[in-house]
Parts: C-alpha cells; structure tokens; sequence
C-alpha cells in the first residue's frame, strides 16, 4: 500500500473510532504522567485537525503545575506557524483565549505572540512504525525544520493504537522520533525490561 492511501485510511479509521473519545481521555494521562520531571520549559505542540489527539489540555496543565512549583523560568507552549519562504515551523506562544488567526491550511495559529524555540516538539502522528518513524501528512514540514532547528529539540509523536503501522519503511530524509506515546502508554523506545 502507498503511503497516500495508508495515510487516508488511517485518517478514516481515526474519525470513525467509536471510543475515540474514551482513547484521548487515556492518552492525556499517559502524556501528563510522562510530562512529570522533565526539564523543559517550552514545548511546541500542534492544534490538532482531522481527529488528532489534542494535547492541549494535558499542556495547560503542565504550564500550570510549573507555576505551582514556583519555577524560576515560566513553562509555555508554542504552535507552529508556517514559514512560507523556508517551509519550516515557527513556535509562536500559545495559551488558552490568545489571539488566533487561520494559516494558509485553515488550521488556527497564534496571532501576533512572541516566537519561542521548543526544547520538547511534540509532533502528531496519523500512523508510526518501529524505531521511532512517522507517516506524517505529507508535507514535509517536520522533517525540514527538525533539519534546520539548532539546538535540536527532543521529539514526542503522539497517536492512537490504531495508526500503528509495523511494516512502515522510513524514507532516507525521515527524522525518527525520540519517543511515541498512545493511549496505552510508551510505544518508542521499546522497554528493554
């Protein structure tokens, strides 16, 4: 199967879940209990589009609880914004109620908020594979800026256990991830215990 037709049935099959509900409420604990003790401050997340997992939520939290620690540096979360003469991501501030406008995709970014750099990206995955890999959309766009962003950022996918894909070859300018979580738990790395 090509890669456009598995990543329009998994797209498919992600909208129709029945208990695609009960699945994000599993995977915004999983994300929040991996999120306790991790050292970053900014994490780039997406706004998610055609039944994606949101993470927003376990994000707000984790910005939250930083504030509730009294950290020295405050925690915020970026989206990202299309850079149209690079083809690359921007992470513009997000929070709950800030001004947002649509992108060129239609998919809401931050309007006019300050650029932050991700030490933790956290990347949507419509299928994964074995080692970390991603179908992603298409486009390319994570790929070329985790290519281009200096210090490297550590990547999460996260996605469902439907979109897992165990005969997924990667392509020679694939990124992997540094790790994958669904809603049942840590999918990448693989546990060596």
């Amino acid at each position: 199967m090509n890669k456009k037709t598995q990543r329009q049935e998994l797209i498919e099959q992600r909208l129709n879940m029945p208990d695609r509900l009960e699945r994000a409420d599993l995977l915004q604990r999983v994300m929040r209990i991996w999120l306790v003790g991790r050292p970053d401050t900014v994490i780039g997340a997406y706004w998610p589009i055609k039944g994606e997992f949101d993470p927003l939520p376990a994000l707000h939290r984790w910005k939250e609880d930083g504030e509730l620690l009294d950290q020295p540096q405050r925690r915020r979360i970026g989206l990202p914004v299309v850079d149209r003469e690079t083809k690359t991501l921007q992470f513009h501030v997000w929070y709950p109620g800030c001004p947002m406008e649509e992108d060129a995709y239609n998919i809401p970014k931050p309007k006019d908020t300050e650029v932050v750099l991700p030490t933790l990206l956290i990347v949507p995955c419509v299928g994964y594979g074995p080692g970390g890999y991603r179908l992603g959309y298409g486009g390319g766009f994570y790929d070329r800026t985790l290519a281009a962003i200096q210090p490297k950022p550590f990547t999460l996918g996260l996605g469902f256990a439907q979109g897992f894909l165990p005969d997924l070859e990667p392509e020679p300018h694939d990124v992997p991830l540094d790790a994958v979580l669904n809603e049942n738990g840590v999918v990448w790395p693989v546990s060596s215990y």
